[in-house]
């Protein structure tokens, strides 16, 4: 364990997740031994749109090997883990990572934009991602968007804190299709979340204020009346049909 140990790169990390990091990873090193492969770092801990003690940090683990006990193990940890902001990590195995790059090109392709890998070999390195197999996924995210964007919103019966949180989603996941839509057209792309959308809104000609705003709400206590919720929504929506639109019809 004491060699382990040594192995840990926490060298970048922002000072308030270090020792969280630190201590997740040297609890899944004690437990997994020669079975973990590597532990990763990604998301908004890494980047300026981390709020402290509102942030979650999320995490990759590689196993050789993936079985009951081994979630078992993790399940054991998680409530710890959560009061030391730790969200629940992902856990693959290098032979799913490979098989899943033409399904998760979205995910992978943010992951190897905005991760560090602080014990083993880095999983994301030199992966290599179809912009076909993007731009079709990128086309069902976004169609699938509008989908729960219209489901929500009747379900809400006019509920607006609901439709808040409905458009609060939406953005979010906008965020990734939009990089990777960038990665598309060979544009450099941004871990920040506004600087995503601003490049994406120049490129792709659509407003993105809105998304902007609703990004905002994310962290903030300050409350929309009901008639902003309605216009931020019915904008949000009108934002992702236009960018379903432009997927559909993008040659890569």
């Amino acid at each position: 364990m004491a060699e382990n140990l040594k192995s840990l790169e926490l060298g970048g990390l922002r000072s308030e997740i270090t020792d969280s990091v630190k201590l997740f990873s040297e609890k899944v090193m004690s437990s997994y031994g020669d079975n973990l492969l590597s532990v990763s770092v990604f998301g908004s801990s890494l980047t300026d749109d981390y709020v402290t003690g509102k942030s979650d940090i999320n995490t990759v683990l590689v196993l050789g090997k993936e079985s009951l006990d081994s979630l078992n193990t993790l399940a054991g940890m998680a409530k710890a883990m959560s009061k030391k902001k730790i969200a629940v990590p992902l856990v693959i195995t290098p032979e799913y990572l490979e098989s899943s790059r033409d399904v998760f090109g979205v995910e992978f392709l943010d992951l190897q934009l905005n991760h560090k890998t602080v014990y083993g070999n880095d999983p994301f390195e030199g992966l290599s991602i179809l912009k076909s197999d993007v731009r079709l996924q990128c086309e069902r995210e976004l169609k699938a968007t509008l989908i729960r964007m219209r489901q929500g919103y009747i379900a809400s019966a006019g509920n607006m804190k609901f439709v808040r949180d409905i458009v609060i989603s939406a953005a979010v996941g906008l965020v990734p299709l939009l990089r990777a839509m960038l990665w598309m057209k060979d544009i450099d792309r941004d871990a920040i979340a506004e600087k995503v959308l601003a490049k994406a809104s120049a490129e792709f000609s659509f407003n993105a204020d809105s998304l902007i705003k609703v990004l905002r709400w994310k962290h903030s206590k300050v409350s929309a009346d009901k008639s902003e919720i309605a216009s931020v929504f019915e904008t949000v929506y009108a934002n992702v049909e236009q960018l379903a639109s432009i997927v559909d019809g993008l040659e890569v």
